[in-house]
């Protein structure tokens, strides 16, 4: 989880993720950053997340992206 949360924190520095229960309605994430996340996903933990899997809902939360990640084939 620690390395999920270096690269979200590489994407937007300017938020604090831990003060977020929903990154994406919250704001922190936008649709641009979800590409750029899932991209480092998949070069960090050398997978390829699924597109069916690329939804809001499997990005909202440090949880469900290392659930997503873990799907994937991912060791977190």
């Amino acid at each position: 989880m620690e390395k999920i949360m270096e690269i979200l924190q590489g994407i937007r520095p300017e938020f604090d993720f831990n003060s977020s229960e929903d990154f994406i309605e919250d704001g922190y994430l936008d649709s641009f950053d979800l590409v750029s996340l899932v991209s480092e996903l998949d070069d960090t933990f050398d997978i390829s997340i699924d597109g069916l899997d690329i939804i809001p809902e499997n990005f909202k939360s440090l949880d469900t992206i290392t659930n997503v990640v873990k799907k994937n084939g991912g060791n977190v």
